[in-house]
């Protein structure tokens, strides 16, 4: 799972990013509401955690943003005060949760694991299956016709980012920001080299990585 934190309180966010490294979490960190907009518009995140009091934006108005967008990605609100209308003003924007500062780290958690299970709730146990492709998207292992293929993690992160969306197209930022992450020096010629390994694998299957051109890729189903 990748998980977008906005929170502009330091001490907060170092936390939180050291308890992901326990849970096996990717995250990113943006302090303040301009950059977690962003951050947030690039459609990347399995879940987004949004501060509700934010500096230069609030985080009711970056869920309203995202929203009209047609951004559908999970949000999980963080707010300050026991309110009413906090959280009704939240929903009503079209998040997903809420959650009360203080909060136990452990709630926060579990929240975003059941957050990030809405996205495979077709899913068995965590697999995909597409015709004679099995894709365990916990332990990252890819089955075709039942005989395992061996995949990198860069490719199986990829293959998920596809997988997960069938006939979304994917920008090569996009990718370049889900897999290798957003302070990464890597060329965009660097995907083609993965989207053509997967192509390979994938050869005697009824799925197909097409490039969009000019755009980037998206995974077709036959």
């Amino acid at each position: 799972m990748k998980v977008l934190f906005v929170e502009d309180e330091k001490k907060v966010t170092d936390a939180l990013q050291e308890l992901c490294k326990i849970q096996n979490i990717e995250c990113d960190i943006a302090n303040d509401g301009q950059e977690g907009l962003i951050y947030a518009q690039s459609s990347i995140y399995d879940v987004i955690v949004l501060d509700i009091m934010l500096p230069f934006k609030s985080g009711i108005e970056i869920l309203k943003e995202i929203r009209s967008e047609g951004n559908n990605t999970s949000v999980l609100l963080l707010t300050a005060k026991d309110s009413l209308d906090d959280i009704v003003k939240g929903l009503d924007a079209g998040a997903d949760d809420y959650l009360v500062k203080p909060f136990a780290s452990k709630e926060l958690f579990a929240r975003l694991r059941a957050l990030g299970r809405r996205l495979e709730k077709e899913y068995v146990e965590g697999l995909i299956t597409i015709g004679n492709v099995e894709f365990d998207l916990i332990n990252y292992n890819i089955r075709i016709d039942g005989e395992p293929i061996k995949v990198t993690y860069k490719e199986a992160l990829l293959l998920e980012m596809l997988i997960k969306r069938p006939e979304q197209v994917f920008t090569r930022e996009q990718i370049l920001d889900r897999v290798w992450g957003f302070d990464s020096e890597v060329n965009e010629n660097n995907i083609e080299i993965y989207v053509h390994n997967l192509r390979k694998k994938l050869k005697n299957t009824n799925l197909r990585i097409d490039t969009v051109r000019s755009v980037g890729y998206t995974l077709r189903v036959s």
